[in-house]
């Protein structure tokens, strides 16, 4: 199946603040350089937090990871988890098709949905709060036919009572998930034949939908609201972690000083450090003299390089570049170690440059020569960001 952005999209996206605290003590797992691992948990968290993944929540995970935007759209198109178009604002069903469910009455749950909600797949209903789609094997084959909704099993299903949830989810009640024929779990419908000493003292209902009925909304979605933050990996301060994962500021001149006229010397053309959203940032901490590499103002003569022709930049990172004092190839091609540090700190991540050979490259498209990138940027048109 051909999965592809939604054609409508939202202008931006922006975690909340408890879950762009969650986002950042996640990636807090991973060793320097791997924060690329976090990728799958920070999409189903922005698609928790908006229903769907859009373009703007897909950036803004690549942005906070250091990856290409194309890396992550892979995976949000890979996994049938990942909604890439709007989903009903209450909730969205997921009906299993496979052939245990669709022996025991599948299709008529789809006749429900088509009847209910919306007659194809995917749609939004005319309030707008529900949608549906069928899917494969769910894996609760014994307690056919079944659906998913949020994050839930609703299992024993007929088009009857099926009916009645998609009902009850419009009129704003919260069905309570699992069987829906009386059956505790996935016991026999006749009932226990053995080890039946644990019929007794049990929860009233079974684990899982015990835990979703005290969470008290079966069909919520996480908002970050839920619980502390909890960083066993770290400590228990998930606010602690969240800090050692955010980006930090790095320390910059005196206000009105660039960092050449504090050591006593002036480079012409040159302007203040950035901070990491591209303009000149304050500090009060001491006066810290950094490796500096060369920026300018302006481009020379009005006409910037294609910094697009490197791989791994795509607009808006050639846009912060700019920002940053960086127009031509072979600036780039002149950084040291201890400048590709001064950039990595202030573009927010740390190892694309030297991954993707960006001083390399530089170099040669600095002499005229054209890199196979290059090459094929120009055939197709395509950047990566």
């Amino acid at each position: 199946m051909l999965r592809r952005l939604h054609p409508e999209q939202p202008d931006s996206f922006a975690f909340t603040a408890a879950n762009q605290q969650w986002a950042e003590a996640q990636i807090t797992k991973y060793p320097e350089g791997r924060q690329a691992s976090a990728v799958i948990p920070l999409l189903w968290r922005a698609q928790e937090q908006e229903g769907w993944l859009s373009r703007p929540a897909i950036e803004s995970v690549a942005d906070m990871l250091g990856m290409a935007y194309i890396r992550v759209l892979e995976v949000a198109s890979f996994y049938f988890m990942f909604q890439l178009q709007p989903v009903g604002s209450v909730a969205h069903i997921q009906v299993c098709g496979t052939t245990s469910c669709m022996i025991c009455g599948a299709e008529d749950l789809i006749a429900v949905c088509k009847e209910k909600i919306a007659a194809k797949p995917h749609e939004l209903s005319a309030d707008g709060k529900l949608s549906w789609e069928e899917v494969e094997c769910l894996g609760s084959c014994t307690n056919a036919p079944m659906a998913q909704i949020g994050k839930d099993y609703y299992e024993d299903l007929t088009a009857e009572s099926f009916g009645k949830i998609v009902d009850d989810l419009v009129a704003g009640k919260v069905p309570v998930p699992g069987p829906q024929n009386g059956r505790y779990a996935a016991e026999p419908l006749k009932g226990l034949t053995s080890l039946t000493e644990y019929d007794s003292g049990r929860t009233q209902y079974n684990a899982s939908v015990q835990l979703a009925s005290d969470l008290g909304d079966t069909v919520k979605r996480i908002d970050g609201t839920e619980v502390p933050i909890l960083t066993p990996w770290l400590d228990k301060d998930g606010k602690a972690a969240a800090s050692k994962a955010a980006p930090q500021p790095p320390k910059v001149p005196a206000p009105g000083k660039t960092a050449a006229q504090q050591s006593g010397t002036k480079k012409s053309g040159h302007k203040e450090p950035a901070s990491p959203e591209g303009a000149a940032a304050k500090s009060d901490s001491p006066e810290v003299q950094e490796p500096q590499p060369e920026t300018l103002t302006a481009a020379r003569d009005g006409k910037p390089d294609d910094l697009k022709m490197l791989k791994g930049v795509g607009p808006k990172l050639e846009e912060t570049l700019n920002e940053l004092g960086f127009y031509h190839f072979d600036q780039i091609s002149k950084w040291t170690p201890e400048h590709v540090a001064w950039v990595d700190a202030r573009l927010k991540f740390k190892g694309r440059i030297e991954r993707d050979g960006w001083i390399e490259q530089a170099a040669k498209l600095a002499a005229g020569e054209e890199t196979e990138f290059a090459k094929r940027a120009k055939e197709d048109g395509t950047y990566e960001d």
